[in-house]
């Protein structure tokens, strides 16, 4: 499902999923993304931006697990499949590759995670 990616590229509302940790991780994401395009050539930041994505899978996948989330599985996996993904980028960063993960975290929030909305604790 592809969605409309917000400009400026930065998270507002239409990304809610109403648990306050995954909305500022979330946040926090979009900014590492802009960060990254903003200086393509630093390893510094895209670095963090992966580690942010780690973290904050691990963190998702936690209250998935402790909700009993039927498609932890799948969830899990989509994770797995982005993180090897974002683990082949180098710096420079190419356009194509930031347009990517831009894309690709618009359309998991809103096509992924929003099916999880009132299933966690």
């Amino acid at each position: 499902m592809a969605c409309d990616l917000p400009e400026p590229y930065c998270w507002d509302e239409s990304f809610q999923t109403f648990y306050t940790q995954i909305d500022g991780e979330h946040k926090f994401l979009f900014n590492a993304i802009f960060d990254v395009a903003g200086d393509r050539a630093s390893n510094d930041k895209l670095q963090s931006l992966k580690d942010l994505m780690n973290g904050h899978f691990q963190y998702e996948e936690g209250m998935m697990a402790r909700g009993l989330c039927r498609n932890l599985d799948s969830h899990k996996k989509i994770h797995e499949e982005f993180l090897a993904k974002l683990d082949a980028f180098t710096c420079p960063v190419k356009d194509e590759r930031i347009n990517w993960v831009k894309d690709w975290l618009v359309s998991h929030i809103k096509s992924i995670d929003f099916k999880y909305k009132g299933m966690l604790d």
